[in-house]
């Protein structure tokens, strides 16, 4: 007859002696099984004993932990092996979420911090002579204290302005070890995200300038965390403060950095870095959020004066000199033409085709980035749409805004970041201005697939006024990347002038952006890529 379910066999070891294969009830106590087991060995006192996992994690099976109280006595030791050890084995124990309670219990956290703010000075004294034993020591003490506060047990708020000063000088000084720089960038990452108040005494503590350096070096790990306390910083900044931190970030070239030193360094990037970037990426792209969420005033001069550049250069326009009421009719008629050259929905006033947001001012950023940065392809589209017969010009200003909308939907400007996503996109660290730039090469993309397509206007009034194709954007990413990749490789290309440049663009990737593009412009998708 098989033996009762809450029977167990299993094989217990015991220090300098063969292991037993001992029946266990689990309906027992825990306290009677560890008598059975003292016992079965000999051994008195058994409540001195605790069971322990003998896998890869040591946890101890203990409703006392009483491991937790000769570790917290041994790292208060004179010895210095002593004290080693058991911040050593306190390093490793500390994941055990039951160790963690009973140690936690007995204020090991606040004798960790003490160790850290006072305990290292002393240590300090001995580094000549003792310093791997000196690094080893701190790096055990770090990690145990961040395996500790991983269980979420103690609050954040409880740490003394003391005590963040040491782990910021640890980030802050050259040459420190990497275990510890790795550390004290986990915990200074972990105080920002878990304390509003503790996010402010970082920030005074650690500047983009300190975090640079980690970035350079070949340590994808430390750059990990670096990038991660970057991010954090960033995600916990109040609104007023993130611009100025952007700006404080494009000076010190972070993005130069990262694409140099991490995204095109010799090695794979593992999946935590890829979320880091990700993380990243989504902050940058939410700086957009206000001028997204931001309608024209079509009463506000310098939001007008915009529309009159955007106007001067496709068209070559100065100002005319104010005239009697005969010189401005005719002049607000050669506007109105000239609006609608450009692809205004309203051609009186343009500055209602901003008032909707989103994507709100964005779009008239965009157009007018597009109209200075790249000129020639700006007045070429302009140019090319005021020749065609009316019912096959691609407007301008109104594709430049449904566009952006667009972008903004498939980058999910505004959200905050998924705790699991690692979805970033090198192509947004090749350039200060990114999203510009993504624009500029869509709305050239969108203007040759109208072109090869022959679309009509009443195509683009079709899907604008169902609202299903520009909304369904999402589909169209993998295919804007590739864009993106071969419309600037292209434009490196042609630079060179070399053989079949522009085969690569229709025949190769290119051509299923093509047809993804057409399929929105006449309301269907026509399938896969």
């Amino acid at each position: 007859m098989p033996p009762p379910a809450d029977i167990v066999k299993v094989a217990i070891e015991w220090p300098g002696a063969y292991p037993k294969l001992m029946e266990i009830d689990q309906k027992k106590p825990l306290s009677a099984i560890i008598k059975e087991v003292c016992d079965g060995w000999s051994v008195p006192n058994h409540e001195l004993f605790a069971l322990q996992h003998a896998d890869s994690s040591n946890f101890y099976i203990t409703e006392k932990a009483q491991n937790a109280q000769q570790l917290h006595q041994h790292i208060q030791s004179s010895s210095m092996d002593s004290k080693l050890e058991a911040l050593k084995n306190l390093a490793s124990l500390s994941r055990d979420v039951t160790f963690a309670q009973e140690f936690i219990n007995l204020d090991g956290i606040f004798l960790l911090t003490q160790m850290v703010e006072s305990g290292t000075e002393r240590y300090q004294k001995l580094q000549k002579i003792m310093k791997p034993c000196f690094g080893d020591m701190l790096s055990f003490t770090l990690t145990a204290f961040v395996e500790l506060m991983d269980h979420g047990i103690v609050s954040w708020d409880t740490f003394s302005v003391a005590f963040i000063k040491k782990i910021a000088s640890f980030v802050n000084k050259s040459g420190m070890d990497t275990s510890i720089l790795q550390r004290s960038l986990a915990i200074l990452e972990s105080m920002v995200l878990n304390s509003h108040d503790l996010y402010q005494k970082v920030a005074q503590e650690i500047t983009i300038g300190q975090l640079i350096p980690h970035l350079q070096g070949t340590d994808q790990e430390i750059q990990t965390y670096t990038i991660a306390v970057i991010n954090a910083l960033f995600l916990k900044a109040p609104d007023e403060r993130r611009q100025e931190m952007a700006n404080i970030l494009a000076q010190k070239q972070l993005r130069s950095i990262i694409l140099t030193h991490v995204i095109r360094a010799q090695r794979a990037i593992n999946n935590e870095m890829a979320h880091q970037l990700y993380v990243l990426q989504v902050l940058t792209f939410n700086l957009l959020e206000d001028r997204m969420m931001t309608k024209m005033d079509p009463q506000d001069q310098a939001q007008r004066d915009i529309i009159f550049e955007l106007r001067r250069i496709a068209f070559d326009a100065e100002p005319e000199p104010n005239a009697g009421s005969g010189s401005m009719e005719k002049r607000k008629s050669m506007y109105t033409r000239d609006y609608k050259k450009l692809g205004f929905i309203n051609h009186v006033n343009p500055a209602m085709d901003f008032t909707q947001t989103p994507p709100g001012m964005l779009a008239l950023d965009n157009m007018l980035y597009f109209a200075k940065q790249h000129q020639d392809a700006y007045i070429r589209i302009v140019l090319e749409n005021s020749s065609r017969e009316d019912k096959h010009e691609c407007p301008f200003g109104r594709s430049s805004i449904e566009l952006t909308k667009m972008l903004c939907e498939i980058l999910k400007v505004g959200e905050l970041p998924s705790e699991t996503c690692n979805d970033f996109h090198p192509m947004f660290f090749t350039h200060d201005r990114s999203f510009e730039e993504f624009f500029c090469i869509c709305i050239q993309l969108l203007n040759k697939t109208w072109k090869e397509m022959r679309a009509t206007s009443e195509d683009f009034n079709k899907q604008a006024d169902s609202g299903t194709s520009w909304r369904s954007g999402a589909a169209l990413q993998p295919e804007l990347q590739c864009s993106f990749v071969l419309l600037s490789a292209e434009k490196t290309l042609n630079r060179s002038k070399p053989a079949g440049a522009g085969v690569l663009w229709s025949r190769g990737v290119g051509a299923p952006v093509l047809h993804r593009l057409r399929a929105l412009l006449r309301g269907g998708d026509e399938g896969g890529d």
